[in-house]
């Protein structure tokens, strides 16, 4: 894509966030823009490519957790960003083929290459939408012929509601996601914090500040209040690397606690 005109409609000489996050992951899909507000990223917070890395195995360990000791067959993806190995749907259908998985993304850029990415995918789906209208994106036509909401559903809002101002009342859409799925559904997310490494990661949410969508940084209390009403699974709400991390090898184990972080994520289920 990078030599590519990019679509009608689609300004590449603005730094978009899914594009960024895709140069962090070592993809393609992405633009000079976006190099170079990445880049100025990594200046002022070098692991920032690291933390992506690390927040994708957070998702997987999650999806696999779901699937093989909850039994959740259905998985809500918002805010998925451009296609990437390791994708909610490879993870759970290595578990169980009949997974069923809605990926949502406003971006048209995002939402153009998951549909052809996935366009002979009868498990997936992929539709617009916009997670400051959540009662919209779970009444679409395409997500509700494949999601069943009268069974459990994992929300995934993973690096996603960092990108929504108090002004959005995060907390309230989060909350309104939570109370249309029935009981034992579950919510994953993962959120930037500026508790830890607390100057890197104002300087690099200062950058998105000239992408088309801006981070806002809470605070640990302000994120645990995003999991209201849930049952938060241990280990609770903690860094990237100690949700229940794959290596139990006591040594690898420190080597990721030593790692700069700016992440925190958890998963709730809803009672």
């Amino acid at each position: 894509m990078a030599d590519d005109a990019p679509p009608p409609g689609i300004d590449a000489s603005v730094p978009n966030p899914a594009r960024m996050y895709d140069y962090f992951l070592g993809g393609k899909n992405n633009y000079a823009a976006d190099r170079e507000a990445a880049e100025r990223v990594l200046r002022v917070a070098p692991e920032a490519r690291m933390l992506a890395r690390r927040n994708r195995a957070f998702l997987r360990r999650a999806v696999r957790h779901l699937v093989t000791e909850v039994g959740i067959r259905q998985f809500v993806d918002i805010g998925t960003g451009l296609p990437a190995q390791g994708g909610v749907h490879e993870v759970a259908h290595e578990l169980d083929p009949s997974v069923r998985v809605a990926y949502v993304d406003h971006d048209p850029v995002v939402l153009a290459h998951a549909r052809a990415l996935l366009s002979g995918a009868g498990s997936t789906v992929t539709v617009r939408g916009d997670l400051r209208r959540p009662e919209e994106i779970l009444a679409d036509p395409g997500l509700r012929s494949l999601i069943d909401l009268s069974q459990p559903v994992a929300i995934l809002l993973v690096a996603v509601v960092h990108f929504l101002s108090e002004a959005d009342k995060p907390a309230q859409l989060v909350a309104r996601l939570r109370d249309a799925v029935v009981p034992g559904s579950h919510l994953v997310l993962s959120h930037v914090t500026d508790e830890e490494r607390g100057g890197a990661a104002r300087e690099g949410a200062a950058v998105y500040r000239g992408s088309d969508a801006g981070v806002t940084l809470r605070s640990r209390d302000q994120i645990q209040e995003l999991f209201d009403g849930c049952e938060v699974l241990d280990p609770g709400l903690v860094p990237l690397d100690d949700w229940r991390p794959d290596d139990e090898n006591p040594l690898a184990l420190q080597a990721r606690r030593n790692l700069p972080t700016w992440f925190l994520c958890g998963v709730g289920r809803i009672p």
